[in-house]
């Protein structure tokens, strides 16, 4: 999709309100009918730093960013560092908002700068050439003054948006909304103000310059139902609600901050518990005693801080309770670039503790997954007594998206299927002592049920230890084998479960037919099947298998398509193809038919580097496009 649409990006410093006013104007674009995604660049920072909003709306489904954009709102990064001399180390920060966005500009597209913090004297030598060399229609105004003269600095982003609306023939009405809705408790005073602001900056537009002269407009649209703008950490969050979740413990670290953050304002209103305490291991032992307890409990972080939590997860598989984590990928090693999204954690993920794992991993893909997968998370956690792990990164987290609301008009589930009653556990098998056969050896199942503290006659020990049927530690090598089998036996137990199932977690996309396949998993899913749509404009030529259930692996899904095609092109955001090397490691007959395609530069991948890659490999290729920070790597044996 790249006819009519407005890609707009509103870039400044972190501190210049960047991230809310654009997820304003992304709701006002939502509610006047149009399909919006939002793509968010920023640095760890606190405080200044060159940081970017991008929205891309359109009449129809949008489920990627785009390839570039056409509006540019540049503000200046008021919070930039010392600007002194001509060798300072960051070069000059206030201009950055602008002069780093200028190389995927599209031609005839707008800029819009802050000409109050940005000098003109300042600009660069090639600008006024690059400007007509592209086309560009160039927009200088003192947002600064118009916020100072009607109101507050602050207000010079509202300006931006208000003159925006005024060059795209939006009307201003749903901006003006929202400014009501969001700071009437501030007052009546502020309020207007804004309003002031965005009257006087829509004026000058029209006083100075033709609105009308660039051929970047508005597209319409309507949509058929209620929609709401979500990301993936608010689905998420809103799915670990829905199915029961009253106690989350974690640490603060981006990305997974912002579900941990969500899910901690969500709390009081259900009567659940969250708990910041002091690492990372706390936080995962915390949510294991919650769960040991009887309540639905998660826990998560990021990077380095789920690294922390291996020895506890390890503990959660041995004693067999249930458990979600959250882990949010973000770039590594080490501290990395903690706010740039990557796909590095994946096999840290699916093998992270000591010993043989029983755990299930799910990687959603967008916001909708975001909220079915942790539903399910929960589901499979206390249906088979077993840790599961959420594994998404900071595109899935961070990118907002317009979804129906009926998306979410489903019955909430408290139930925990693999507690038992104390009904069943007087039923139950015992030892001469009184204890529980928590672990009992003739289970019908793979999946014996758990007791909880203060339930009669549910006494068992819990220990990190290979145990017996009830608890106590055993070596015996007779037991050790028989325990270890059943407990690896519940992920084939999950598998067939997930395989019955009348809708699969891993989604197709493309025609039956085609002869070449796109393989991946997780965040880059919505751009790859645009690249899909795109190569098969002149016939169906390739098709996309997205993976989202890494753990138990999907093998009769994947298999079913990697003998379908001739070749499958592996698309992944890490530099060692760990997606690739977990299918060969599961159907390493299939080694020979996939390449790679991969990006770790801290973006995202856009659909015309997908594109490039695809057709790079089918012309026999193995480089892609230099402007495109991609690499291609050959298949097994090549």
């Amino acid at each position: 999709m790249t006819g009519d649409e407005l890609i707009w990006r509103i870039a400044g410093g972190s501190g210049d309100g960047i991230d809310s006013n654009s997820q304003a104007f992304a709701t006002a674009l939502m509610r006047s009918g149009l399909n919006v995604f939002t793509h968010r660049h920023y640095p760890s920072r606190i405080r200044g730093g060159h940081t970017y909003t991008e929205i891309r709306a359109s009449d129809e489904e949008v489920k990627s960013r785009g390839d570039g954009y056409n509006f540019l709102l540049a503000l200046g990064d008021s919070f930039g560092r010392s600007q002194q001399g001509e060798n300072a180390y960051y070069g000059n920060e206030e201009l950055k908002p602008l002069t780093e966005n200028l190389d995927e500009l599209r031609e005839g597209g707008v800029i819009i700068y802050d000409s109050g913090l940005i000098d003109d004297d300042e600009l660069p030598a090639d600008f006024e050439e690059r400007v007509e060399e592209n086309g560009w229609h160039v927009y200088p105004m003192d947002l600064r003054a118009i916020a100072r003269e009607h109101g507050r600095e602050v207000m010079r982003n509202v300006a931006g948006i208000a003159a925006t609306c005024e060059i795209i023939g939006m009307d201003v009405q749903p901006i003006k909304d929202l400014v009501e809705e969001n700071l009437k408790k501030k007052g009546d005073e502020i309020v207007e103000q804004n309003f002031a602001v965005i009257d006087r900056a829509i004026e000058i537009v029209n006083e100075e310059y033709d609105p009308g002269a660039p051929d970047v407009s508005l597209p319409e649209g309507e949509h058929d139902g209620e929609q709401v703008l979500i990301n993936g950490s608010q689905g998420i969050a809103y799915g670990a609600i829905d199915e029961g979740c009253r106690f989350i413990a974690g640490y603060p670290m981006t990305p997974w901050t912002d579900a941990y953050t969500i899910m901690t304002n969500l709390m009081p209103e259900v009567g659940g518990i969250s708990e910041q305490v002091e690492d990372e291991i706390a936080a995962a032992a915390l949510a294991i005693g919650a769960s040991h307890a009887g309540v639905k409990a998660m826990s998560g972080s990021s990077g380095g801080g789920f690294a922390l939590m291996s020895e506890p997860l390890g503990l959660a598989e041995m004693v067999e309770e249930p458990l979600v984590l959250i882990e949010a990928q973000r770039a590594g090693p080490s501290t990395g670039m903690p706010t740039k999204p990557e796909q590095g954690d994946l096999e840290f993920v699916l093998y992270t503790s000591q010993g043989d794992s029983t755990r299930v991993v799910l990687a959603p893909a967008n916001q909708k997954q975001a909220y079915e997968h942790s539903r399910l998370a929960f589901e499979l956690a206390y249906g088979y007594n077993i840790p599961v792990v959420i594994l998404y990164d900071q595109k899935v987290g961070g990118e907002f998206r317009n979804l129906s609301r009926s998306v979410f008009d489903r019955e909430p589930n408290p139930a925990q299927p693999g507690t038992l009653t104390e009904a069943d556990i007087a039923e139950g098998p015992h030892h001469a002592s009184g204890k529980f056969k928590r672990y009992r050896y003739d289970s019908e199942t793979d999946v014996p049920g758990r007791s909880i503290p203060g339930q009669t006659d549910g006494r068992y020990l819990a220990t990190g230890n290979e145990h017996n049927e009830s608890g106590h530690i055993s070596e015996d090598a007779d037991n050790r084998v028989f325990q270890l089998e059943r407990r690896q036996g519940k992920l084939d137990s999950i598998r067939e479960d997930l395989n019955s199932r009348e809708e699969s977690n891993n989604v197709q996309h493309g025609p039956e037919e085609a002869e070449y396949g796109i393989l991946t998993w997780g965040s880059q899913k919505g751009t790859v099947e645009e690249a899909v749509d795109r190569l098969n404009e002149d016939g169906p030529r390739v098709k996309s298998l997205t993976v989202a259930e890494m753990a138990p692996f999907p093998e009769g899904e994947v298999t079913e398509f990697l003998e379908s095609v001739d070749e499958a092109l592996v698309v992944e955001m890490n530099a060692s193809g760990q997606f690739r090397g977990h299918v060969q490691k599961n159907l390493g007959q299939f080694g020979e038919k996939m390449y790679s395609l991969l990006k770790y530069d801290g973006n995202p991948f856009e659909p015309a580097e997908i594109v490039d890659g695809f057709e790079t490999r089918v012309e026999g290729g193995v480089e892609t496009r230099t402007e495109f920070n991609t690499h291609m790597e050959p298949a097994a044996g090549d």
